[in-house]
């Protein structure tokens, strides 16, 4: 048993020698990190429905959205809109002189004609957050009926 606690406590002796005899060292490292934005978008609808009662008269659709964005500081948030395809009525496409407008309401919501192909933007903010809004489109046609239009909505953050 003596021989036995001689060697622990030998063992022991020599863990803290090589202990006490490490060397402590120190130094500086660089990170470099990238975080790419992230984006989220809900949408209450992604087909605009009209119906025109008279041509003098535009018919109105409403889309409520809620958007939010990580980005950097700084960095710019779109939101877009794009037909998917022409506007179709009771007879199919709808006449040339049809047009279709938006109006935002919220902050950062921008108003304007909506293009045939192609995004629109609809909404504008700078940096993160989240963002509640309405958009309402407004349809003039000649030929009175029940119109719509798919459309696909777009958050971008670089």
């Amino acid at each position: 048993m003596r021989f036995l606690s001689s060697v622990v406590v030998t063992s022991a002796v020599l863990s803290v020698a090589t202990i006490a005899s490490a060397e402590t060292a120190s130094g500086t490292v660089v990170v470099a990190a990238t975080f790419n934005s992230r984006t989220s978008l809900n949408i209450s609808t992604d087909v605009l429905q009209f119906d025109v009662v008279a041509a003098s008269e535009p018919a109105v659709a409403t889309v409520d959205f809620s958007a939010g964005a990580r980005t950097v500081a700084g960095a710019q948030v779109v939101l877009s809109i794009e037909p998917i395809q022409d506007v179709h009525g009771p007879h199919g496409p709808a006449d040339a002189e049809s047009s279709l407008t938006f109006s935002g309401v919220g902050e950062g919501t921008l108003s304007g004609t909506v293009a045939s192909s192609g995004l629109t933007a609809a909404g504008r903010w700078t940096g993160s957050g989240l963002r509640h809004g309405r958009l309402v489109f407004a349809l003039r046609a000649t030929a009175v009926g029940s119109y719509n239009v798919p459309v696909r909505f777009v958050l971008t953050a670089p």
